[in-house]
């Protein structure tokens, strides 16, 4: 009988996904482009297509398991100050850029690239320094005994060649902060939400986090100006933004790791200013979720990817991420692909913060394709000694063959 009650719960926590419909892209097809890159196993990453190059750009790397008493140290990571270059789509890659030159900015994750003109623009960000906790001073009990306390970036630089960076500002005035989104819309470049402080998931205790929902604008990235401190939309961090006929797209994000319900968003907003914001769908066809990615491949919005944490409210470490693509062509009604991220056969190989960029598919096949850059697909249980593996160092590729 308890088995029966079980069985009950389960189903009616666990979302039904709708069934899936032929969409412009059915033909597409998702290849492994190089698999074992150089840059190495990378989450929090960014990248960007500047000219006919391909461009990866700081991100971390989880170190391995630390075994009690001083482990396992949440968030406990590498951290990258550099660049890498690719020049044939992908599949083969140089360090063009390495952290302590002269010319560095500070070595991060989840920050943002953007590209504006001729130049790619680096904005924000954060590192992860492994610290004693406080609260654990006095309690042999204490966890985590180690945590990994981040510095939350305000700077922003440019290159463009990836070899050489200028900072713009040292000390911007938006806040230093991580998980923040920016894109370029008419020229300019507009900076959205992110959040400063460890999540309590990662420290487990104070300084108290806080998220983000005010609005920057800069047309040089040395002077900023403030479009709104609050926007309709939430307070949120890890949200996808894209840019399609003069409008900026906000898309879903999150404002807390784990919780029950699951902190998460899947709203869907617009602007053509930064300030003046009109709600497209409050609830989107694919579920709540942050760490995805929406891009615009000719023409039509397609969202994957992402972190979802499982359904169960006793399973609050779980996750549960989502096997599937979306489809839009406004931004407020979406159609399943029948088609699932990265050939994945389950949750577990679905990724979140990874990075895209939409450029030419390459021989064999016709069009543009969106290719992803490494990813996470790490739980948020610190105790599984194998879970600091589950961050990938590979390029796919999302294509019509040709």
């Amino acid at each position: 009988m308890l088995g029966v009650v079980l069985a009950s719960v389960v189903a009616a926590c666990v979302p039904q996904l709708p069934p899936a419909a032929p969409t412009r892209f059915g033909a597409h097809e998702w290849t492994a482009v190089a698999d074992g890159a150089p840059w190495g196993a990378r989450a929090g990453v960014e990248s960007v297509m500047l000219g006919d190059s391909m461009f990866v750009v700081g991100g971390r790397t989880p170190k391995p398991y630390t075994p009690f008493p001083k482990g396992p140290i949440p968030g406990d990571s590498t951290i990258w100050g550099d660049t890498w270059r690719s020049d044939d789509l992908g599949r083969t890659w140089t360090r063009v850029h390495e952290e302590g030159q002269p010319d560095s900015w500070p070595a991060r994750s989840y920050h943002e690239v953007v590209v504006q003109g001729d130049r790619m623009v680096l904005l924000g960000g954060q590192n992860f320094i492994v610290d004693v906790n406080p609260a654990c001073a006095a309690n042999p009990f204490c966890y985590p005994r180690v945590a990994s306390r981040s510095e939350f970036f305000d700077d922003v630089w440019a290159s463009t060649d990836g070899a050489t960076w200028t900072p713009l500002t040292t000390d911007a005035p938006w806040e230093g902060r991580a998980g923040l989104s920016a894109a370029v819309l008419d020229g300019a470049i507009y900076l959205l939400g992110g959040s400063v402080n460890d999540d309590v998931s990662i420290v487990g205790g104070p300084p108290v986090r806080q998220l983000f929902n005010d609005v920057w604008r800069s047309v040089d990235g040395v002077t900023w100006e403030r479009v709104t401190a609050a926007a309709p939309w939430a307070p949120r961090a890890g949200a996808s933004v894209a840019v399609r006929d003069g409008w900026l797209y906000l898309f879903g994000g999150e404002y807390g790791f784990t919780g029950s319900p699951p902190p998460y968003f899947n709203d869907v907003w617009r602007t053509r200013d930064g300030a003046n914001w009109e709600l497209v769908t409050r609830s989107a066809g694919w579920s709540p979720r942050p760490g995805h990615t929406c891009d615009v491949l000719d023409g039509t919005f397609v969202c994957f990817g992402g972190y979802g944490q499982s359904p169960l409210p006793w399973d609050v470490f779980g996750r549960s991420s989502p096997m599937d693509a979306w489809v839009s062509d406004d931004g407020a009604t979406w159609t399943r692909m029948a088609t699932v991220p990265w050939n994945a056969t389950t949750e577990a190989a679905i990724r979140y913060d990874y990075d895209t960029v939409v450029a030419p598919g390459g021989p064999g096949t016709t069009g543009d394709a969106i290719y992803t850059f490494g990813g996470d697909r790490e739980t948020f249980n610190f105790f599984d000694p194998s879970q600091w593996r589950n961050v990938d160092d590979d390029v796919w590729r999302f294509a019509r063959p040709g």
